[in-house]
């Protein structure tokens, strides 16, 4: 008897704990929400702070899990500053937590910044497509500070690849990331390629990135894949190679 009372008291003091937690929440989620979501920096951080400094340290892990419930949430009603808030106090609470960071991003950079193209809130084209690039940002921040968390796991730099070079187009930064990648225990094998896939897309930088595909193409068959192929033949071209250094067209 004496152990499931001991759970029921846990539950209760928890219980109040998170209710100044979610009543602060709620509050700046109403603020942000009225002034078309404040994206500033220095909300997100603030509201990280709440969260850390109110729950007590043996409780972290259930309270961000309790904010990444409520994210989801959030995100079926599409209440987007709710959802920045509440990844706020979850990554903050859990920082090698690599689920809270990746899926904050996502949230941020693709699907809050794809609605807001359609935000009636926002009279304007010039507004909606800053408001979009603000989420954008914040996705991309999100996954910055989980590196700075989690700098030996490869997954977040290959997040912030994808979103270097799908929402960015910056291709050369996405190559840096994928590279890095490549570079960790545990990165998958298509890191290296990505990398110099991405670079053949950053100007100025054709030829260095010719001198990495060919290197691969060199290691034999297992890397010649349809990609890797085409970039190869594309930069052949752009470069001006003599036909004695690019690869057969028999490749193709």
């Amino acid at each position: 008897m004496i152990r499931p009372t001991l759970i029921v008291l846990l539950v209760l003091i928890f219980g109040v704990l998170r209710l100044p937690i979610e009543n602060a929440l709620t509050e700046r989620d109403r603020v942000a929400f009225s002034h078309q979501v404040n994206l500033r920096l220095e909300l997100r951080e603030q509201i990280g702070q709440l969260g850390f400094t109110a729950a007590l340290s043996g409780f972290r892990s259930l309270v961000a899990d309790f904010a990444f419930i409520e994210a989801q949430t959030a995100w079926e009603r599409t209440e987007w500053s709710r959802v920045l808030l509440c990844f706020q106090e979850a990554t903050t609470l859990q920082p090698h937590s690599l689920l809270y960071w990746d899926m904050a991003a996502w949230h941020m950079a693709w699907n809050a910044s794809a609605a807001a193209l359609h935000e009636r809130v926002l009279p304007t084209e010039f507004l909606r497509r800053r408001a979009q690039r603000q989420y954008i940002d914040l996705g991309k921040n999100f996954l910055q500070r989980g590196v700075r968390n989690n700098p030996r796991r490869p997954e977040l730099y290959e997040s912030l690849a994808r979103l270097y070079r799908d929402k960015l187009q910056d291709h050369a930064a996405a190559a840096s990331c994928y590279t890095k990648a490549a570079s960790l225990p545990g990165s998958a094998d298509y890191d290296e390629r990505f990398a110099a896939y991405e670079l053949s897309y950053a100007p100025g930088r054709e030829c260095e990135a010719w001198q990495i595909l060919r290197s691969l193409y060199d290691r034999g068959p297992h890397e010649r894949l349809p990609t890797l192929l085409e970039r190869l033949k594309f930069l052949e071209k752009k470069l001006n190679l003599p036909l004695q250094d690019r690869i057969p067209d028999t490749q193709m």
